[in-house]
């Protein structure tokens, strides 16, 4: 929610089409912190955004974290949390 409205627009409609079976317009596997999680990339005047998300679990899209980049490298903090999300989403859908 704390994304820019015209951001969180953009990653409903690359979300749509991930469920939809299509692939979103720029993205890339994030394998270190998951097997199928994918980074969606979104670009404006604003800076860059992620959107990671997980949609090999029973034909849903999990979305793991959104966030902001400030640097080139993704940040350690964003990677920690995504990488928790995923474990405790594969853990909960163990039992």
């Amino acid at each position: 929610m704390r994304l820019p409205s015209l951001i969180r627009r953009e990653a409903g409609y690359q979300l749509d089409k991930v469920q939809n079976g299509l692939e979103p317009d720029d993205w890339k596997p994030m394998t270190t912190i998951g097997s199928g999680v994918q980074e969606i990339r979104i670009r404006d005047e604003a800076g860059a955004f992620r959107v990671i998300y997980v949609a090999k679990f029973v034909g849903t899209v999990y979305v793991l974290h959104c966030f902001q980049k400030k640097t080139q490298k993704t940040g350690k903090q964003d990677l920690d949390l995504a990488s928790k999300r995923y474990r405790d989403l594969a853990q909960e859908l163990e039992q």
